[in-house]
Order: structure tokens, then C-alpha cells, then sequence
């Protein structure tokens, strides 16, 4: 492809993607030329531009508490811990969703502590008190149409509002009857499905439920939450069943983990607290951003007047490099946190080295008596190793990171990591294509400028 129309296709997806990262200046622009023109109230007005969601602010950021919790795994059984926490975790984070916690962080670390971290949280007693709950599993059968009506009408009678399930009753049948549920796959269908084993207590009750149920639906509850409903097809007197279904594998071990975690139960103990106040939070914002915006502005003085015009090339370049990463970050989503600040600011330092290794080797062709294309296509080709090189190993390390380190390090493992790959991408192409439209006869009578 031409070079031009490269340069140009870059600079058009950059100026899309700047609007992605922060939609608010084309829509006040759109607003102010609608007002300007009279369009606001007509066909042919500028729509605002498409919804994209903010950043996603970490918790150091917005604010929020920091908890972590102990279970006990004394009691487990023929259960993994990792099995076990894997269930925990699971009951948690749907418990603080259903708390309306705004996108949560819930993890394992270690074999036997869990992290939650509530970003924006207001009461925070009432949110660790509903966390640490024990899960409570329970099944269900299914009331008759009389009752149900009944129930409904007393409901109505009293604003809407009934302490009862007008659908489904209690059993008596709860998660400590409950021995374990496994993943199996049916010998005909092929299909996943959900095995049960309760214990002889439970195999009575269960054999007492299915023999009146037969055709009727028997759910089960996690939490208060229906997780499944099915329907009772025979009666089933050893204590073993089968829940099927349209599931997938990964529908069918998630059923299966949030059972288990109902009928461990594992105790969790709050063991440490860290409150972190909106105000300290903005603050940090502020200062991080300040820091960026120095930095980068200080990065620009010295590659404009260090390397002249390839050094402006290289700030145009670092410009698209930013609003890319950015729009990344937007996309995937990235839960933007100091830490990863960090790992966006270190990255943007590696793509201004991939451009100082090229544009040195420029130089040296350019002493050498090279034509301004030819240094062009040496320094690129010369500079490549060294790129590649620094640009793995600090990849690998971020990897590294992400993979065997907590939430914080995390945040700053994924930033790196994909800045690192973008800068890749800036250097060989974006650099590469807007150097190229500066290699003409016009600038090869003037390398005083490169």
C-alpha cells in the first residue's frame, strides 16, 4: 500500500479512536455547531457519537474498600480447596452483585484467602455483612395454582409486597443433605449434565419429594436465588440425581461449583479492612495524570530538538500510540488503578526507545554518505533486533506478573503488557508509514532536518 494512504488510513482511525477514549469533545462540538447552524431540532442535526463506557476506575481510584477473607478448610471432606474456593468465590461475587456493587474484583489468592474489593461502596458494614454470610443451599417444590393465587391475592391486599414465595415451598431439603454434585456427560445425548449424592437423610426426604412431584418442578435455591428448576421426571429413592438440561459444559460446572459451595458450607473470617476515601482517591487521579502529562510533554521538547523533524514524526506517532491504548482500555475493559498507570507510563517510555534505536541508526547511515530512503530502510532493519528483543523480555515479564502476582500487580502486569504490544505495532508501522512520506527528492536535498 502507498505510504500516503497508509499515513492517512492511521491518522482518520486515530482521530475515531481519540473520540472513543473521550467522546465528550466531539460531543460538545456537536452541540455547539448544532446551536451555531439551528440544526439541534432537526433531521440533519450531528448526533452525539456512539455510547461508549467510561473508564473503568480501580478501587485507589474511586474509592472503595479493600477485604479480605480466611475460609476454613478444615472440614472439607473429599472436596480440593481449590475446588472449594472456586465455589466461595463464585457465591461472593453474585452476592456483592446483587449488592449493586459496581463491577467488583473477587479472587483467590493463595489456597485458602479470598479478596473482594468494592470500588465506590457507600455502607460498607452492611456489604461485609452480607458477604460473609455462609452459602445456604436449598430445593424447593413447586406450589399448586391454588395456592399460588392465594398468596398473590394476599399480596395485593397489602401493597404488593408478601414474606412468601407465591411459586415455590420449602422442602426441607437443604445443602447438609447434600454430599456432592459432579459434572457427568449422558451415555446417549452426549450432553452435560449434573449429578447429586445426598446422604441417607437426604435420599429419604429426596425420595419423599419426587414421589408427589412427578412432573412438577423441584427448584433449587443458592442464597434465595433460584440457580435451576428442574423437572421431576420418576421418583428417585437411593439419593442420586440428575439435573439436565440444555446446558453446556461450562453452564454445567458452573451449576455444579455454586451446589457444592451451598453444601460445604466453608466459613469465611474477615481478617483485614482498608478504606479508601473517594477524595484520596481523585486525588491520586489528578496527580497521576499531571505526572503523565509533564512526562510526555518533556518526552516531546527532547525528541523535537534532539532528532529535529523525525523527532516530531516520533510525538505524532507517541500521540496515536496513546489514543490507541486508551480505546484498548476502554474495550477490553481495563480496571485503570495507580499501578496500572504506572505500567501505561513505563510502556509509552518503551515506545519512545523503540524510536530513539531507529532514528540513531538513521543517523549513523546518514553520516555514512546513505541517500535519506536508504538510511531509512537500514535504521528500520538495523534498529528491528534490538526492538524485538526489549520488547519480548518485557512482555514476558509482564506475563509473569499477571499470571503469579495479586490485584495490584495485576493492574500494572496489563497495562505494560499491552502497551508493550502497541508500542510494537507504533514503532514498525505507524513511525515507520509517516517517516516514509518525508522521503522524497524535496527532503533528500535537506537531511540538515533529520
Amino acid at each position: 500500500m502507498n505510504h500516503k494512504y497508509l499515513s492517512l488510513i492511521i491518522v482518520v482511525c486515530a482521530i475515531i479512536l481519540a473520540f472513543v477514549a473521550y467522546p465528550t469533545a466531539w460531543n460538545k462540538g456537536a452541540d455547539f455547531f448544532n446551536s451555531v447552524t439551528h440544526l439541534q431540532n432537526t433531521a440533519f442535526k450531528i448526533p452525539h457519537f456512539f455510547n461508549v463506557p467510561p473508564f473503568r476506575l480501580g478501587l485507589d481510584l474511586l474509592g472503595g474498600t479493600h477485604l479480605v477473607y480466611k475460609a476454613d478448610l478444615s472440614q472439607l471432606g473429599g472436596q480440593s480447596p481449590s475446588s472449594a474456593m472456586a465455589g466461595v468465590k463464585d457465591v461472593i461475587e453474585r452476592r456483592v452483585n446483587l449488592y449493586g456493587v459496581e463491577e467488583p474484583l473477587v479472587q483467590v489468592e493463595g489456597s485458602d484467602q479470598l479478596i473482594v474489593e468494592l470500588a465506590g461502596i457507600k455502607d460498607v458494614n452492611q456489604a461485609i455483612s452480607i458477604i460473609g454470610q455462609v452459602p445456604f443451599l436449598e430445593f424447593k417444590e413447586e406450589r399448586t395454582a391454588s395456592e399460588s393465587a392465594e398468596i398473590i391475592a394476599a399480596a395485593q391486599k397489602n401493597g404488593g409486597t408478601s414474606t412468601e414465595d407465591p411459586y415455590y415451598k420449602s422442602t426441607g431439603l437443604t445443602g447438609k443433605q447434600l454430599v456432592k454434585a459432579t459434572v457427568t456427560f449422558d451415555q446417549t445425548t452426549y450432553k452435560p449434565q449434573v449429578n447429586l449424592v445426598l446422604n441417607s437423610d437426604g435420599a429419604k426426604l429426596f425420595d419423599e419429594i419426587t414421589k408427589r412431584d412427578i412432573g412438577k418442578r423441584v427448584a433449587i435455591y443458592l442464597d434465595g436465588q433460584p440457580i435451576s428448576e428442574p423437572v421431576v421426571e420418576s421418583e428417585i429413592p437411593n439419593g442420586n440425581a440428575v439435573i439436565t438440561g440444555n446446558f453446556t459444559t461450562a453452564d454445567a460446572n458452573t451449576l455444579a461449583g455454586r451446589m457444592n459451595a451451598g453444601a460445604l458450607p466453608v466459613p469465611i473470617k474477615l481478617i483485614s479492612q482498608q478504606t479508601i476515601g473517594a477524595s484520596l482517591g481523585s486525588d491520586s487521579l489528578n496527580k497521576s495524570l499531571k505526572a503523565g502529562l509533564f512526562g510526555l510533554l518533556l518526552v516531546a521538547l527532547f525528541m523535537i530538538l534532539y532528532y529535529r523533524l523525525p523527532g516530531a514524526i516520533a510525538v505524532l506517532a507517541l500521540l496515536v500510540y496513546g489514543v490507541i491504548v486508551l480505546a484498548f482500555y476502554k474495550f477490553i475493559p481495563v480496571t485503570l488503578t495507580l499501578a496500572g498507570i504506572a505500567g501505561f507510563i513505563l510502556s509509552l517510555g518503551m515506545a519512545v526507545d523503540a524510536n530513539i534505536l531507529i532514528f540513531a541508526r538513521m543517523r549513523e547511515e546518514l553520516k555514512a554518505g546513505r541517500t535519506l530512503s536508504q538510511s531509512m530502510n537500514e535504521g528500520f532493519r538495523r534498529a528491528w533486533l534490538s526492538i524485538r528483543d526489549g520488547h519480548v523480555t518485557t512482555l514476558l515479564g509482564a506475563i509473569v506478573l499477571y499470571f503469579f502476582t495479586t490485584s495490584f500487580v495485576k493492574g500494572f502486569a496489563l497495562t505494560l503488557g499491552i502497551g508493550v504490544l502497541v508500542s510494537l505495532f507504533s514503532a514498525t508501522v505507524v513511525t515507520r508509514s509517516f517517516l516514509d512520506y518525508f522521503s522524497g527528492p524535496w527532503f533528500e536535498n535537506r537531511k540538515k532536518l533529520f
